[in-house]
């Protein structure tokens, strides 16, 4: 699902309005529907609901929002802040329309709303959109943070108020939604976590805008959905030596857990062989843990070593637990590897850091999978905001032709032609120890099974999170572990 920027949403609406054709009152309305059914699956009419209103087009949409909750017998209270004169075409539309069915209050001081703290009281937010592009000052901001200290459930139409759709809002006052019913698609703003505070839990709603124009415009951005996943299919002629082999080196002395998980996660994807490297004294650990692998064995007693060919596999991989002190021997792997699909992630990723001449030794393609520290010390750097964390990841991501796979909430995959790819699936109980070296092994086996780089790091990023999303079901999101999101691949 493409996302687009504020720009390319104003002309889509165009677009739409003029090929479709509808007229803009009429997609107003639509939206406005589409909103009042998510709404009412969250509050029954018994609330009693206060919608407040700006004059622009968001304002609009509060008005008909206002309208049509009316008509389903909710009790509403409208206020509408500025001057109304001054109002675009389609809210003096739906101003006149709704005079005819209930009433609004204009207000030009917060003093004259009347703040009830019923519990059974809810907040729809309509005062400024996605076009924002300014600090909100003067009254309305007294508005917004009287609206927040209310501590009542609030619902932002489309985005928060205050909130700006594709830059950094730097904290200006802005509605802190407990939901945000967004049009279409989802805001680049909805996956900034310091944005957390000014979203809450969002949903789209179709709301009819041209497919062809979508379709037709280019975008940096992306949500990965169900939708973008292709099936994996195993023919039922096949056999192991059909569904690819791949190569691992994790683990080290006490740290062997890491190769366990990234072995275990790897053959769930459904590769055919994996022959993980672990030192000597580790060998009857993967073997027991893991019967199904190859087990090669490292010439070095704790920690790995770069023992032979690599061209009998279809993908490998380096990192989950290997430690930091084998800079020669990590140097070693990577010129062996220099053909191979690659992925490379945890203390992988802390040598490239510390060594960044490696870098220019990755294979074109080579998937990296830090965490926001571990990103960091590649890149040798911190940023201001997670806007300029974006655009740092697109450009580490385009001068090194890898594909960086940015751990987190909605994790971002960065691709060598500058895009990016959040995440839709997972939870906060896969914030746990070996995670990610379960994401390292369903990425290695994708890659082996023979997925393309960018579709293997989207893809197991998509699966990783589904079966995290199973197990918390199973399990809990407080009580679940790695071993549970392996045990739910599917």
């Amino acid at each position: 699902m493409k996302i687009l920027s504020t720009k390319k949403t104003k002309a889509l609406d165009v677009f739409t309005i003029k090929n479709e054709p509808i007229l803009s009152i009429d997609l107003m309305e639509r939206a406005a529907q589409a909103f009042v059914n998510s709404f009412v699956s969250k509050f029954d009419n018994t609330h009693k609901t206060l919608i407040f209103c700006g004059i622009g087009n968001n304002g609009g949409d509060g008005l008909a929002v206002s309208r049509k909750l009316h008509q389903l017998g909710y009790d509403i209270e409208t206020f509408v802040l500025g001057n109304i004169e001054n109002g675009s075409d389609d809210f003096l539309v739906n101003l006149d329309r709704l005079k005819n069915q209930n009433t609004y209050q204009t207000i030009t001081d917060s003093g004259q709303i009347k703040w009830l703290l019923e519990p059974n009281t809810v907040i729809i937010d309509a005062l400024f959109g996605s076009g924002l592009n300014r600090k909100i000052e003067g009254f309305p901001a007294e508005i917004i943070q009287k609206i927040n200290s209310s501590k009542l459930p609030i619902v932002s139409i489309d985005i928060a108020s205050g909130l700006f759709s594709d830059t950094n809002s730097e904290q200006n006052n802005i509605i802190q939604p407990t939901y945000t019913i967004t049009f279409q698609y989802p805001k680049l703003a909805f996956f900034m976590p310091e944005n957390e505070l000014f979203v809450g839990k969002w949903e789209v709603v179709e709301i009819g805008l041209s497919q062809e124009f979508i379709r037709s415009t280019d975008s940096k951005f992306y949500y990965t959905t169900e939708k973008e996943i292709l099936p994996l299919h195993h023919s039922s002629f096949s056999h192991k030596g059909t569904f690819g082999h791949a190569y691992l080196i994790a683990g080290s002395y006490g740290m062997m857990g890491a190769s366990i998980l990234a072995t275990k996660a790897c053959l769930r994807s459904g590769v055919g062989k994996i022959t993980s490297q672990v030192p000597k004294k580790c060998v009857d650990i993967l073997q027991i843990s893991v019967p199904e692998a190859i087990v090669e064995i490292s010439q070095n007693d704790e920690h790995f070593s770069t023992n032979g060919d690599l061209e009998k596999y279809n993908a490998v991989g380096i990192g989950p637990g290997i430690g930091l002190n084998n800079l020669a021997g990590f140097r070693a792997f990577l010129e062996k590897a220099k053909n191979k699909k690659l992925i490379v992630d945890a203390d992988g990723i802390s040598i490239l850091g510390n060594s960044a001449d490696l870098l220019k030794l990755l294979p074109e393609n080579t998937i990296l999978t830090p965490h926001p520290k571990e990103f960091k010390t590649l890149i040798g750097r911190d940023w201001k905001n997670d806007f300029e964390k974006l655009e740092i990841l697109s450009e580490f991501a385009i001068s090194n032709k890898a594909i960086i796979c940015l751990k987190g909430k909605n994790t971002a995959v960065a691709l060598p032609n500058g895009e990016i790819h959040f995440n839709s699936t997972g939870n906060s109980g896969m914030a746990t120890a070996g995670s990610g070296d379960v994401l390292t092994g369903i990425i290695l086996g994708f890659l082996a099974l023979g997925y393309s780089p960018e579709q293997a790091a989207i893809q197991a990023v998509y699966e990783h999170g589904l079966a995290g999303n199973q197990a918390a079901k199973m399990r809990s999101e407080r009580s679940m572990i790695a071993s549970d999101i392996i045990e739910n691949l599917r």
